[in-house]
């Protein structure tokens, strides 16, 4: 899988630190290397259903999947985290 500087892409996993979960939808806004040779990283941009900047989020690479045309948006309200 081949993820694309401003790609918008789907989470595979939850990242409560976030408040984001599997489905939500993030914007790849940078690449970073691991410091110590591991998994490739990227920078989320998260918006949200208006468009309206929310959060910027690290997560590895493999924690994303590109969206797909049989892919169907919902909308949930942010959750909250303690």
């Amino acid at each position: 899988m081949k993820v694309d500087l401003f790609q918008e892409v789907s989470l595979c996993r939850d990242f409560p630190q976030y408040s984001l979960c599997v489905g939500d939808i993030a914007t790849v806004v940078d690449f970073i290397p691991h410091p110590n040779g591991g998994e490739e990283g990227c920078i989320l941009e998260i918006s949200n259903a208006l468009g309206e900047f929310l959060n910027v989020a690290i997560v590895p690479i493999s924690a994303v999947t590109l969206l797909r045309s049989d892919d169907v948006m919902m909308i949930r309200s942010l959750a909250k985290t303690s």
